[in-house]
């Protein structure tokens, strides 16, 4: 995970796998210990950050398991291309 404003290396084609909003957490250690593949850590007296973003697998236990909402773990691949235009409709207006 990567604390919020911060691009970090580039996981599955997306450069930020994982968003950790540095105001909103409070430094609980939930996400941290939720983590199958041990991505987070939590310094002594700081707030959760990303340790390994490489084995990041994009669960989303530590989104879901925040308890403060601090946590946005990113869909894998560009899904800006995946969707369409508008409700449906094709991106060239056919």
């Amino acid at each position: 995970m990567q604390k919020s404003g911060n691009a970090g290396p580039a996981v599955n084609g997306n450069s930020r796998p994982v968003i950790i909003n540095d105001r909103w957490c409070k430094g609980c250690d939930i996400c941290v210990s939720f983590c199958p593949k041990n991505v987070l850590e939590r310094p002594e007296g700081g707030k959760a950050q990303v340790a390994r973003v490489e084995d990041c697998t994009r669960c989303g236990i530590c989104e879901i398991m925040c308890p403060d909402l601090a946590i946005q773990v990113a869909p894998a691949g560009d899904r800006k291309k995946e969707r369409s235009g508008t409700r449906g409709g094709s991106v060239d207006g056919k």
